[in-house]
């Protein structure tokens, strides 16, 4: 059984040692597995480590770039821990959960986390349903095709229309997430959307995808890769940068939980999957929203980053946009999945390690304790991420 009432005893005991990209485009030129092993050495490179010090591997299951296939182009050995975590972009901080899991008990000393593929030359998931396998989850799908909802853009629409009504707001409001990811994508030379700021209006005068969203409230299609490299805090002392120590890491899915389609499950305009990331995340930390220096919330979808900030606490109900408006946390400082590039959130791990060492384009001063959360509307993830108190 979960422990529900009490802290579980992984926090503290791993950290991100490594972190390493490919440059993000629109179409890369290569495979999904050189990007991912371009990736993999940039990460070890930056730990300071090699591929022989590599002993496991964890991935999603929306991957065409096996562990072992990774391993044996990378020049990693053996393995002694292998895993892939599945539900799309809600797996990505679950993936150095699970290395954090297999360090903390021994089962491997460096695990390598990661996620390539060509999202835009290749095969674009923003397109939605094309074919798909008969399988029990994908049951789910048969209530809401029929309907015309394909895409995720059109299945986000419907929380985001009754988000809305909900609260008595207007489309507009969802502009602040985007002007806000935009700024800080403007100045960052690895964003997309670099050079490239954008005003309210622009936002508001962008078309409709699925109406209440735009396009600007829709997230990038990149081509690209993203590598961690997790091991011990002990090790990660010994290596060049200072750890990025795992505070805590979840992960949730609601009741009734689906993906992306969960019409059924009662009130629309929450995420309860994030509601059980937030409560295990701040239990286990022993932290509250207040100690949060940066947010890297999941933006695939601009109301989702509101109904986020909402969920974990930073906010009350329906107070997230005027939250986001006033500045009130760095959100998102690499530019997120709208402004910098779309990597299942991969990237915005990355960002937040850059911000405990204080390497990151937009450094927030000071930062020590940073949350970043995986994709909503599907069973998710969440990591706190904190300073080496040694350091």
């Amino acid at each position: 059984m979960s422990p529900r009432g009490r802290e579980d005893g992984l926090g503290g005991r791993a950290a991100i040692a490594g972190i390493g990209a490919t440059e993000f485009s629109k179409d890369s030129g290569r495979s999904e597995l050189r990007l991912a092993v371009e990736a993999v050495r940039a990460a070890l490179a930056d730990a300071g480590l090699t591929p022989a010090d590599v002993d496991g591997m964890v991935t999603f299951t929306m991957d065409t770039s096996p562990e072992i296939t990774v391993a044996q182009a990378a020049g990693i050995g053996e393995l002694s821990f292998f895993s892939r975590v599945h539900y799309g972009g809600g797996a990505a901080c679950a993936t150095v959960q699970q290395a954090a899991l297999a360090v903390a008990a021994g089962v491997a000393d460096v695990v390598v986390c990661y996620r390539a593929f060509n999202e835009r030359s290749g095969r674009r998931f923003g397109s939605g349903v094309r074919h798909r396998e008969p399988s029990a989850e994908g049951a789910a799908l048969g209530w809401t095709l029929p309907s015309g909802l394909l895409t995720p853009a059109s299945w986000v629409a419907m929380a985001a229309r009754r988000y809305l009504h909900v609260h008595g707001l207007t489309p507009e409001v969802f502009g602040h997430v985007a002007v806000t990811a935009r700024a800080y994508a403007a100045t960052n030379p690895a964003a997309y959307f670099h050079g490239r700021p954008l005003t309210l209006a622009e936002h508001a005068a962008s078309r409709w995808i699925a109406e209440p969203l735009r396009l600007l409230d829709c997230c990038q299609e990149t081509d690209g890769g993203q590598a961690l490299v997790v091991t011990s805090v002990e090790r990660a002392r010994d290596l060049p940068h200072p750890p990025a120590v795992i505070a805590a890491a979840a992960q949730g899915a609601g009741r009734a939980q689906e993906q992306m389609t969960g019409f059924y499950r009662g009130d629309l305009a929450v995420l309860p999957e994030a509601a059980v990331v937030a409560r295990r995340l701040w239990r286990t930390s022993g932290l509250t929203p207040a100690d949060i220096d940066v947010g890297i919330l999941y933006d695939h979808f601009t109301p989702f980053v509101l109904m986020q900030l909402e969920e974990f606490g930073f906010c009350g109900r329906g107070e997230a946009a005027g939250f986001v408006a006033g500045g009130r946390l760095p959100l998102n400082t690499h530019g997120g999945q709208l402004g910098e590039a779309y990597l299942h959130g991969m990237n915005g791990i990355a960002e937040a390690v850059r911000q405990l060492r204080g390497t990151a384009v937009n450094r927030v001063p000071g930062a020590r304790r940073v949350l970043v959360t995986a994709g909503t509307g599907v069973p998710t993830s969440g990591l706190v991420l904190t300073a080496d108190p040694q350091g």
